[in-house]
Formats: C-alpha cells, structure tokens, sequence
C-alpha cells in the first residue's frame, strides 16, 4: 500500500510536467575530469591514472491550482577512477575502474497551499545508484533501493529570486529494498524533519544549496531479530544527512563546484561490519564542464 502511495505521486508528477507550460524548470549538466600519463621509461614509481565525473540536476516546480504545489527534483551523479598498476613481469597494466560517485535521488513533494500558517504536504522519494558492485561478481543495476513516503506540514519561510529557505516536518515511512538473495529487505517509520536552502552569490555566478535531513526511526520491521544483541538500539538514533553545494561558474561553460556531504547513520556498517558510530564526510572539488540546459 505504501509502495503504491508513492508511485501514485510520482507517476501523477511526471503527468504533470508533460503539460509544461508555466513550469519552472531548471536544468545543468555537468562533466570533470582528471588524467595524468608517464611514458614506459619514466624513472619514477607514479602510476598513470584517469578520473572522470558526471553530474545532471533537475528541478521542476509549478503552482498546479491556487491550492496545489508541485516541486520535483531528479539529481543523477556517475564517475570512476581508472588506475594503472604493474604486473609481476614489470609491464604497466589497467585495473578495473573504481567507481568515484554514483547517485540516483528523485524526489515528488505535493503541497497544499491553504493560506495558513502551514501547508500540509505528501511526498515521495526513490534513491538508488546505477552500479550495485558491493558483492564481488554479482554486479547490479539500480541496487539497493530507499523508498521513503512523507506526509505532514511544511512552511516556505523565504522564496525570491536570489534566496529560498523552507522546512519540512512530518511522518516518513521507508522501505529498503536490495536484489541480492542474502540480504533481507526491511522497512521503518518515524519523524523527519526536512531543510532545504538555497542562495544566490556574488552577482548570481555562485550558487549555494545546502539540504538538511534529520529522520528518527520509531518503528524497525527487524527490531526483535536485533534485540539481545550489540545493535539492538542503533535503528533507534537519529541519522542525519546534510548535504552542501558550492557551484561557481567561470566562464560560460567551465565551473567550479565543491560538494561537502556529511551523514551519520548507526545502522551503516563498516568494513568489519560493526555498526559505523561516527560522522562520514564525503568531500569533492571539480573543475570540469558545465552547460545549463534550462
């Protein structure tokens, strides 16, 4: 029932947006790359190395009715790290790329606009990656997937041309769904509390956007399998994604674009598969390529 909610949200966003007259819509694509090469002689011990990264954002958002507000945002990211390496004979050889980034976010919010203080809203978001490659030769596409369904109130506190600060507060329910056999799919619910804030800077050449999420599960489909054991309260704490971007364009085409992502999740694992109590920070600087198409 849940599952069918949000696909009933998304399917009725992306009907909407085929009527795109009035839609304001925003729309960047985005390519960096970095490559270093030594020629077969080079006396050093430096490793040739290739690393690219693609980056597409959408935003989309019309007044549908004098009490109906639609706002979509798709963020779609890929990049890999190719590395050269040496083989037992001396000869310089290619390794299979590493991935460097892979994101697949969209997000439907519907918001009733009432005129009160606060808006009710329905929402609807999808996260996956492109390449699942977490388990060695069992390689999947679009894997694993977060289904997060939100309903509760939400203000838009600031909207003009340069700034927009609004907030989000309600009911979330999440399904995570993985494909490989030997990981069970499980589901949670709880309170979210959503921040979004964007900004334009020095005469609109710099772009700032910064994206606060605070969710606190209450309730865990696996919480009696975990109870009894050192995990049985890590579903319970409050995980916390805030993401910020810097975009500073150029020229025309080249820009420059910091990414600071800082999440804390104690139900993540790390690599000994002991829940991870600490703050991850994801941190990317990228020179490269950038065209608005909208």
């Amino acid at each position: 029932m849940i599952r069918k909610a949000l696909m009933s949200i998304l399917v009725f966003s992306f009907l909407s947006l085929l009527q795109a007259e009035e839609w304001t819509v925003e729309a960047d694509v985005s390519l960096s790359m970095n490559q270093n090469s030594y020629s077969d002689n080079w006396s050093g011990d430096e490793k040739s190395s290739l690393s690219w990264a693609a980056n597409f954002n959408l935003l989309a958002e019309k007044q549908l009715s004098a009490k109906l507000h639609n706002k979509n945002t798709l963020k779609l990211a890929f990049g890999q790290t190719h590395n050269q390496y040496v083989n037992e004979e001396g000869d310089k050889n290619w390794a299979k790329p590493d991935k460097s980034t892979d994101l697949f976010d969209l997000e439907s919010i519907l918001r009733f606009t009432l005129g009160v203080f606060v808006d009710p809203y329905l929402s609807g978001r999808w996260q996956s990656q492109f390449l699942d490659e977490s388990i060695p030769g069992d390689t999947k596409i679009f894997n694993p997937n977060t289904l997060t369904e939100g309903l509760g109130i939400a203000r838009v506190f600031i909207k003009d041309e340069k700034k927009e600060l609004s907030t989000r507060l309600g009911a979330a329910f999440k399904q995570y769904l993985n494909s490989h056999d030997a990981i069970d799919n499980t589901n949670d619910g709880g309170v979210e509390l959503v921040v979004d804030y964007k900004s334009l800077l020095a005469a609109d050449n710099i772009t700032f956007n910064s994206k606060l999420n605070v969710y606190k599960a209450i309730y865990y489909s696996e919480s009696d399998a975990v109870e009894g054991t050192e995990y049985e309260d890590d579903w319970k704490t409050p995980r916390l994604t805030w993401e910020n971007i810097i975009s500073a364009k150029l020229t025309q085409l080249i820009s420059l674009n910091l990414n600071v992502t800082m999440i804390y999740d104690e139900t993540k694992l790390d690599r000994e598969g002991k829940s991870l109590k600490e703050v991850q920070i994801k941190e990317t600087l990228a020179l490269g390529v950038s065209y608005k198409l909208l």
